[in-house]
């Protein structure tokens, strides 16, 4: 029986474990939290953190691995990507997925190769003092981000200088590097743009794009609480999106995988790839997807990290309208109970599962490691989508106590 080895274990990549289980292959999960839940459905787990390399390359050999996989998770991809080149296995290049997880790196390639993108630079947070002698070159507002982290964790938005110290501070508590990115405001026209995609032998052949949902009520507005599908914009702006992803994937190298997007357009529909994960997005948006379209793209991401022939995937539209929606608290305190509107729960919910427990003490959501619940949803029309993602607190509130 071959062994797949997956890199981490939490609540939204117990999906990779069960399908490579149902796919036939011997599983092991690593992870650096000794109460994951995906040790439990896997046939063997390591209390090994994914994001050191040199240990994971070390217990790969030692296993005799024939592929290594990065589900729903950024800080994990790169490791993925080097155990594999140096084992043989098959991965995009180390060096390119190294630079799509990292924000600075990302947003100067960008920059060297012509796409739209927003004047940025990454800083060490012992480079404090240059950062703030060279702050007048940036236009505010700014965004200030740690380069490496996931889940809009540690992200703030900023409008003036006396914010700096404050927000870069925030930024390295997420931050494994100690780095952080300045980074221009770009306006965006509608809605910010989610989803996920695949590449086949570096050739984008699925992609389904969204909307993506924020909280503007909440402590940080800038974590999304939840996608919707299709996209609300013309087909025009879904192709000029995918040619984009496309110059940026042929000019890394890339080659059979899956990613995750964030982007953005201005009102001339010009196209801000913010971000290309090297792997499948998080919050159920796989199975959303699947739902919408019938593409299975868990399957997918074990086929290609296992060699498998994956060319029978193409484009498929989606069908309907469905979204993911993340259960989410707006001030710290006990649990007491996720209320959901009656009428609601019988005509839009379709998957419904709990991370905290009534009487849990849960916090405020700031970044997605703050998510309690996350819903898939059916909605009749786009319009009903769309008005129910905008306006949730309508239907779905988290009670403290």
């Amino acid at each position: 029986m071959k062994k797949v080895l997956l890199l981490g274990g939490s609540l939204f990549q117990v999906p990779s474990i069960k399908t490579a289980k149902k796919m036939g292959y011997h599983t092991i999960v690593c992870d650096f939290l000794p109460d994951n839940p995906g040790q439990h459905f896997a046939d063997e787990y390591y209390n090994v953190s994914t994001t050191d390399k040199e240990a994971i390359l070390a217990l790969a050999r030692r296993l005799s691995i024939d592929g290594i996989v990065c589900y729903a998770s950024d800080p994990a991809a790169p490791t993925a990507a080097y155990v594999a080149e140096q084992l043989g296995l098959p991965t995009s290049p180390y060096q390119s997925v190294e630079l799509l997880s990292n924000k600075d790196k990302f947003r100067d390639f960008l920059a060297k190769h012509q796409f739209n993108v927003p004047k940025a630079k990454g800083y060490a947070y012992k480079e404090f003092d240059q950062m703030m002698a060279e702050i007048n070159e940036f236009t505010f507002p700014v965004m200030v981000k740690p380069v490496d982290s996931s889940g809009s964790k540690g992200v703030k938005k900023i409008t003036s200088p006396h914010q700096l110290k404050k927000a870069v501070d925030a930024a390295m508590a997420y931050s494994r590097c100690k780095r952080f990115i300045i980074e221009e405001y770009v306006e965006k026209y509608g809605y910010q743009i989610a989803g996920d995609g695949f590449s086949v032998d570096g050739r984008l052949v699925f992609r389904c794009f969204a909307n993506e949902h924020f909280d503007a009520s909440g402590i940080n507005p800038y974590v999304p609480i939840g996608e919707s599908w299709p996209y609300n914009m013309p087909k025009r702006v879904h192709d000029k999106l995918h040619e984009e992803i496309q110059r940026l994937l042929t000019l890394l190298g890339m080659k059979t995988q899956a990613y995750n997007f964030d982007a953005r357009i201005d009102e001339q529909e010009n196209v801000y790839l913010m971000e290309v994960g090297p792997r499948n997005g998080g919050n159920l948006i796989a199975q959303v997807t699947d739902y919408a379209t019938g593409v299975d793209m868990v399957t997918y991401t074990i086929k290609a990290a296992m060699g498998e022939d994956c060319s029978d995937l193409h484009m498929v539209e989606p069908k309907g309208f469905w979204s993911n929606y993340m259960i989410h608290s707006l001030q710290n305190g006990k649990l007491k109970e996720v209320w959901i509107d009656e009428e609601f729960k019988k005509n839009n919910l379709v998957e419904f599962q709990m991370q905290a427990q009534p009487g849990d003490e849960i916090q405020a959501f700031t970044g997605s490691n703050q998510t309690l619940g996350t819903m898939i949803l059916t909605f009749a029309s786009q319009e009903e989508m769309l008005e129910k993602m905008d306006h949730m607190e309508k239907w779905v509130r988290v009670i403290t106590e």
